[in-house]
């Protein structure tokens, strides 16, 4: 009866691997389930917890499995992400190729291809470190939120650790903000934020540009004066990989936004983007206040 009416997608097997008795949910899910008939083909052994167990001397396997709907939606992004991996690695790669290759001609200016291939070789490693930690993030590994830090001195110290490449891209970044402010995040988190939103902002806001980082009890803001991007673009700027033009094709991993937003969202806040071509970008991520 308790496996009747089970919510869960529970059923159970004996030792020949005959079906027993099965959820009602199962049911509905799997028509071909029978008592007493063989498991069905379409149960899909291997996304599922067998619990095996005896009672009264007769072995049996409790199954809960999966709903085959969302297997499939998962397997759909896994697949999409890998290809998405696999495509952003091509590039580099290739070009990496390119530069050795054209080295071992003669009169090749190999000290000059070699620095190209470090720099080819920086953003394949920016790459992989990456993905694997939004891995982390994801799974659960890394964690988000555990107390509250104050926010200022790390957004101070970002903007110091990126004084030179920001100086190379003719982008100023400003800090300010609440010097009391904390936010419910790790140290460790609000640099990745910080940073991540730093880095974005060198990269596409182009000379001549000013990049605001400022923090209050319940926000994080990045705002820039700079390029911009088009207001069609903006729901789209924390998608892995999502570029909205040539120019940002050509630099970065395409994952520092998507991180950021995992970051907050799993710390129990929003994260959005505004602005327009031309006039700058501004996001902000919000945090629920005690």
């Amino acid at each position: 009866m308790l496996v009747e009416e089970s919510r869960e997608i529970v059923v159970i097997l004996d030792a020949e691997e005959r079906v027993v008795a099965a959820s009602r949910r199962a049911r509905e899910l799997f028509e071909d389930l029978e008592e007493g008939a063989p498991t069905p083909p379409t149960l899909g052994r291997g996304s599922e917890l067998a619990v095996p167990y005896e009672i009264d001397g007769r072995r049996e396997t409790l199954l809960y499995l999966r709903d085959p709907g969302d297997m499939g939606a998962y397997e759909e992004l896994r697949a999409g992400f890998t290809a998405s991996v696999s495509h952003e690695l091509r590039t580099p790669l290739a070009r990496l190729l390119s530069l050795l290759e054209t080295a071992l001609l003669p009169d090749a200016d190999r000290e000059g291809l070699i620095e190209q291939a470090q720099v080819e070789v920086g953003q394949i490693r920016e790459l992989i470190d990456d993905v694997l930690f939004l891995s982390e993030l994801e799974s659960g590994r890394e964690l988000v939120a555990l107390g509250t830090t104050p926010a200022l001195p790390i957004l101070r110290e970002v903007a110091e650790s990126l004084a030179e490449p920001s100086a190379r891209a003719g982008v100023a970044i400003a800090v300010e903000g609440d010097e009391g402010a904390e936010l419910p995040l790790r140290p460790r988190m609000i640099r990745v934020l910080a940073s991540n939103l730093a880095e974005n902002a060198i990269r596409y806001a182009g000379p001549g540009a000013t990049l605001t980082l400022s923090v209050d009890s319940s926000a994080l803001t990045a705002s820039d004066d700079g390029t911009g991007v088009n207001e069609e673009d903006l729901p789209r700027l924390f998608e892995r990989f999502y570029r909205a033009d040539r120019a940002r094709a050509s630099r970065g991993t395409g994952l520092g936004l998507a991180i950021v937003k995992h970051v907050v969202t799993s710390a129990g806040g929003a994260v959005e983007a505004s602005g327009e071509r031309g006039r700058g970008l501004t996001i902000k991520a919000t945090f629920p206040t005690s």
